[in-house]
Formats: C-alpha cells, sequence, structure tokens
C-alpha cells in the first residue's frame, strides 16, 4: 500500500507541477513597457501643450508657464550614474526592485505548498523503503499541511480574482487541472493515513 500511496504522490506532484508551468504565474504582475510607453506619450504631450485662450498665440501661454514651472533639482553624479545603469535592465528586474522586501501571503503560499508537498514525499519515501510508522507520520502531517496550503492559496487567489481589488493579480489556472491535482490529493491524504495505520515497522 505504501508503494501505491507513493506512486499516487508523484502523480499528485506531476499534475501540481503541471498546473504551474501552464498557468499564469510567471508572466502575473510583469508590467509591460511597451503597452505602457504609448499610454504615456499623449499624456505628457496634452500636459506640455495648455488651451490657449481666444486670441492668444500659442507661443505666448509657453513662454508664460516657464515661470510658473518649480525648479528642477539638478541630479548628482551617483543618481546620473544609477539611471544609466538601471536603462537596460529587464522589466523583470525592475519590477523585482520595486517590490516590497518583505513577500506577500499569496507569494509565502506560492513557495510553501510545493515546497511542503516535496518534503513530504521525500519523508513517505523513506516510509516505503524502511516501514518506520514515523516517518509515515511525518509524511501524512506534511500532505496534510500541504492540502491546506493549497487550499489558502486558492481561496487567496479567488479573492484577488474579485474586481475592485487594487493588488497584485491573480493568476490563471486550469480549471480541470486544479480539479485533477485536488482529487489525487484527497485520495493520497486518505490512503497516505491507511498507510501509516496498517503497516508496522
Amino acid at each position: 500500500m505504501a508503494i501505491v500511496v507513493l506512486v499516487l504522490w508523484l502523480f499528485t506532484a506531476g499534475a501540481g507541477f503541471y498546473l504551474l508551468v501552464t498557468s499564469s504565474l510567471g508572466r502575473a504582475g510583469t508590467p509591460d513597457p511597451e503597452a505602457a510607453a504609448p499610454a504615456a506619450q499623449p499624456t505628457a504631450a496634452s500636459a506640455a501643450q495648455p488651451a490657449a485662450a481666444p486670441g492668444v498665440s500659442a507661443a505666448q501661454p509657453a513662454a508664460a508657464a516657464r515661470p510658473q514651472a518649480p525648479p528642477q533639482r539638478e541630479a548628482s553624479r551617483r543618481e546620473a550614474r544609477r539611471a544609466a545603469r538601471e536603462r537596460w535592465d529587464p522589466p523583470s528586474l525592475t519590477a523585482a526592485r520595486k517590490a516590497p522586501v518583505l513577500p506577500g501571503a499569496r507569494s509565502v503560499l506560492e513557495f510553501a505548498h510545493p515546497a511542503c508537498g516535496l518534503v513530504g514525499l521525500a519523508f513517505w519515501l523513506g516510509f516505503t523503503l524502511i516501514h518506520a510508522r514515523g516517518l509515515g507520520w511525518i509524511a501524512f502531517g506534511l500532505i496534510a499541511l500541504t492540502a491546506c496550503l493549497g487550499l489558502a492559496w486558492f481561496t487567496a487567489n479567488v479573492r484577488a480574482a474579485r474586481p475592485g481589488d487594487g493588488g497584485r493579480p491573480a493568476p490563471y489556472f486550469s480549471g480541470r487541472l486544479m480539479v485533477l491535482h485536488g482529487c489525487a490529493a484527497a485520495v493520497t491524504i486518505t490512503l497516505a493515513a491507511l498507510a501509516a495505520l496498517v503497516i508496522r515497522g
């Protein structure tokens, strides 16, 4: 029975890995610089051209607007060198620099859910090889924790997908793969509990 649970666990982990690969998780929250640049240009152009009063030429408002503009502080040499270096940075590096130092709950769950599953799989492999009941119960506890983390991650993504949420956009996952992954995990948890109870070290 331990081997059956091991095969099921491997299948569940494979389905979860394929779910991550086919999702939009890697592209979620990454700004598109090409799409943002054309949208910013008309705004800057319209801000630079104030509406002229009737009978006033376009050069007169521009000349009148110059003294009202706030004086700009000259950038120091260090800031100029940093700007020159960061000009060629890819969008992913720029987004990583602007990200908060402490990760959010969803980022922690994205890491913790597969990590606990893989560690639990390693404990179950040891239980399958030497039939030590302690390893089996540790693996069962880890797979139960993995399931709880997965449900919490799913709930967080559902809440993030609601309209009006100004935070990080929710990634897209295939519905069929999620159902397959969840059902395989439920069967694995049940059989792992039975195997840990029945098999004696």
